[in-house]
């Protein structure tokens, strides 16, 4: 006769003990989010007062909504010379300087990837060096050098100024892509007969075009919103960009057109802001070279 297990005596629940650090997680974790909170709020409310100004027929400085929605404030600042000739310019100048520096950047960073140079490492810490060099600190000297050469008011030459400006940031990301693409896609078109200059054209640049990409929108962004070098460099009002035009809409003795600038700070940041939209959803994911080698 058999008899029945006897139940195993319950194991004893352990008490859970609160850590003593768990009080100082909680209060910086909640310093933490008022600090974010903070910034949030900070970066919002002039964007909201951007967007509730611009259709503001009586828009001031305050953050109010608008008794009645107009557009003409729109309308005011749509016109050649206010709105439409200083965005050209500014494409014109800022876009230039995109393409330029891509260009230079892929040039002189796939040596830099490739080949073991003598003096490649002190050549990237300079580089590193005067992406820190604020424009302020070399305008003097450029604004002579502007003078003697005759090449003030020339939308070419800020143009190759402000991409040389921007030249060793891109040489330093562009370097950073190129070293992601294997070399051995390379060597592998040279034993089919590519020259160098064949390999880069029609391999290396097209597998780091959503690096160039990023090279060539982040230059278009800086330079869009340069304010000081187009102002101190053109002269004339029509081929000075939008970013020094904005600059008219503060009147003297401190009148402003609020209304009118929230207006036309909009349509100055749209361009910007759709093309940042586009690259973000284009180039997302873009940089996979895992399956580069296979087969």
């Amino acid at each position: 006769m058999t008899t029945a297990p006897r139940p195993s005596p319950a194991a004893p629940r352990r008490r859970r003990v609160r850590s003593v650090a768990a009080p100082r997680r909680a209060a910086a974790a909640a310093v933490v989010h008022l600090l974010l909170a903070g910034l949030a709020l900070a970066f919002a409310l002039p964007a909201l007062w951007l967007l509730l100004a611009a259709f503001d027929a009586r828009a001031s400085a305050r953050v109010r909504l608008p008794e009645a929605f107009t557009l003409d404030n729109f309308a005011a600042v749509a016109t050649r010379d206010v709105l439409f000739l200083p965005i050209w310019n500014s494409l014109f100048i800022c876009g230039g300087a995109a393409v330029v520096t891509v260009a230079a950047s892929v040039l002189a960073a796939y040596p830099l990837s490739r080949f073991g140079l003598r003096f490649g490492r002190p050549f990237l810490y300079t580089v590193l060096f005067a992406t820190g060099l604020p424009l302020t600190a070399i305008m003097v000297p450029v604004y002579s050098l502007f003078v003697q050469f005759g090449l003030v008011d020339s939308r070419w030459a800020t143009m190759l100024f402000l991409a040389a400006a921007s030249l060793p940031f891109g040489i330093w990301l562009t370097k950073n892509f190129l070293d992601g693409i294997p070399v051995e896609l390379e060597e592998a078109a040279w034993v089919d007969g590519a020259s160098a200059r064949q390999s880069l054209l029609r391999l290396v640049v097209p597998l780091a075009a959503p690096g160039l990409a990023v090279v060539g929108v982040f230059t278009l962004v800086v330079t869009w919103g340069n304010f000081f070098v187009p102002f101190l460099l053109l002269r004339s009002a029509e081929r000075i960009p939008a970013a020094v035009r904005i600059y008219t809409f503060f009147g003297q003795y401190g009148q402003v057109s609020y209304g009118e600038l929230a207006a036309y700070s909009l349509l100055y940041a749209l361009p910007v802001v759709v093309l940042y939209l586009v690259a973000a959803r284009s180039l997302g994911g873009a940089f996979n070279f895992g399956g580069a080698m296979k087969g």
